[in-house]
């Protein structure tokens, strides 16, 4: 910096333009303050160009494929099952298109300022912008931090077949084999996404269960299984060597014995990092955490006043409806109101087929937690609603303190599962109890039957349960 330079004045600095920065900005915008959003490539992040609408997208397509065969009991004939991924990709593309389009239209709209560069802190309240050749400093009075992460180091290998959650999406052939390598959202959905898109898969798991709640676990389990997805569980990948052929994966159980795995192709996730550094937090002496996360309070404001972080360069799960929602409440207290950000109840979906949802409590840990808690489960094959669609696989369970009746975690497998989230959610927040659940008109036929019928069978009263399953209690 040029001694003497001038900096611009700015009101509200929105670094990063992924799903939190560019929310953040517009709900800013909305409130009256003028805004400035600094992102260095396109709006939509990581999100939009290479993680969840990629992933979602191409989970749609296995979803449609797989219900190629159940189309004959509707009288629709398909007489030749082909899946072209080069036609995928090309609606990948124009998908991104569309809604990164939508997004520049937003900020226009909302008359956000756009500067294109890499931001860089010089003071409490200053930031320098590089873009190309040109440098520019500007004054905030306010700033949040939108800026994610990046993956750490440089990549394993140039093998084209080692991938992470990010190329896989991008590949232009279907693996024969395909190695997955984890037990998160991101290769659940991988193992099931290309599986039904025509790949054989083999999925390595290093614990001894899925993490959702037991009945969730033992559901999936047993669908992946059906579906030939072959499941090694307790096993650690000790070393991977690649040829031109195939790729061979040692694996390593508890019991210390090796066996190895054969593949044509492999993903895992690949080691991120906040990019708190390249910012110059450590600069600030922003308060982060030992992986360099910046620390937030439920405000999402750091330790240097004026400045606050949102997304996934902040500590907890890196989902885009964490950041949605922090970067909403970091507007909103730039702009005087009262909002907080509390992520108890944030919902872990995934968009397998059929998807998860899951949120608050499981049983085990209900019963860590709590002295006495109850818990109950509800087919979905018994719901008017799955035998119209066909679609039979799945449950809801749901968990309460028996002491006050307090709804503790709702969980459900099945189609519908992502929309159920959303009462879910809200049923944990308002601390709901089952006569809240059970007073209200669910539609008929429908999948929020299912949700009905759970809360119902907590005390004995679910009408489609098998006689001797449902016990009346009062």
């Amino acid at each position: 910096m040029v001694v003497g330079e001038i900096a611009e004045e700015k009101d509200v600095v929105v670094i990063g333009g992924g799903p939190g920065g560019y929310q953040a900005a517009i709900r800013a915008a909305q409130l009256g303050r003028k805004v400035t959003l600094i992102e260095k490539e396109n709006v939509g992040g990581v999100c939009l160009f290479t993680g969840c609408i990629p992933s979602k997208l191409f989970a749609e397509a296995g979803k449609k494929r797989s219900s190629l065969n159940s189309l004959s009991r509707l009288g629709i004939a398909v007489r030749e099952d082909s899946f072209d991924l080069s036609v995928l990709q090309s609606t990948k593309q124009k998908v991104i298109a569309q809604l990164q389009s939508g997004i520049e239209k937003l900020i226009h709209e909302n008359r956000i300022e756009r500067i294109k560069g890499s931001a860089y802190f010089l003071a409490n309240d200053r930031i320098g912008v590089e873009s190309g050749h040109t440098f520019s400093i500007f004054r905030f009075s306010s700033a949040i931090i939108a800026a994610g992460c990046s993956i750490a180091g440089t990549k394993e290998s140039e093998d084209h077949r080692l991938l992470d959650y990010e190329s896989i999406y991008a590949l232009q052939e279907v693996p024969k084999h395909l190695a997955v390598i984890g037990d998160d959202y991101l290769a659940l959905e991988a193992a099931s996404s290309f599986q039904q898109l025509g790949a054989k898969v083999t999925l390595v798991v290093e614990k001894e269960d899925f993490h959702f709640e037991a009945s969730i676990n033992k559901e999936l389990k047993r669908i992946f299984k059906k579906r030939n997805i072959k499941m090694h569980f307790n096993q650690k990948v000790q070393q991977i060597d690649s040829n031109e052929e195939e790729i061979k994966i040692v694996l390593e159980g508890e019991d210390g014995q090796t066996s190895s795995l054969l593949a044509s192709h492999m993903v895992k996730a690949a080691s991120r990092e906040p990019n708190s550094f390249h910012l110059g937090a450590d600069r600030l002496k922003m308060k982060t955490g030992k992986n360099g996360h910046i620390l937030i309070n439920d405000a999402c404001q750091t330790s240097i006043e004026g400045i606050y972080a949102v997304g996934d360069i902040t500590e907890g799960p890196a989902l885009a409806v964490k950041a949605i929602k922090q970067g909403k409440v970091a507007a909103e207290v730039i702009a005087g109101c009262s909002a907080e950000y509390d992520g108890r109840f944030l919902p872990l979906i995934l968009h397998t087929n059929p998807p998860v949802s899951s949120c608050g409590l499981t049983e085990d840990e209900a019963k860590e937690m709590y002295k006495n808690s109850r818990t109950a489960s509800f087919p979905l094959a018994a719901l008017g609603i799955s035998a119209v669609t066909g679609n039979r696989e799945g449950m809801v369970t749901v968990i309460i303190d028996e002491a006050t009746d307090v709804l503790l975690g709702l969980h459900a497998i099945g189609e519908g599962a992502v929309e159920l989230a959303a009462s879910s959610v809200l049923a944990l927040e308002m601390a709901g109890r089952t006569e809240d659940l059970t007073f209200g008109l669910y539609a008929h036929p429908s999948v929020s039957e299912g949700l009905l019928e759970a809360v119902e069978a907590l005390t004995g009263k679910s009408i489609h349960l098998a006689a001797g399953q449902s016990k009346i209690n009062v």
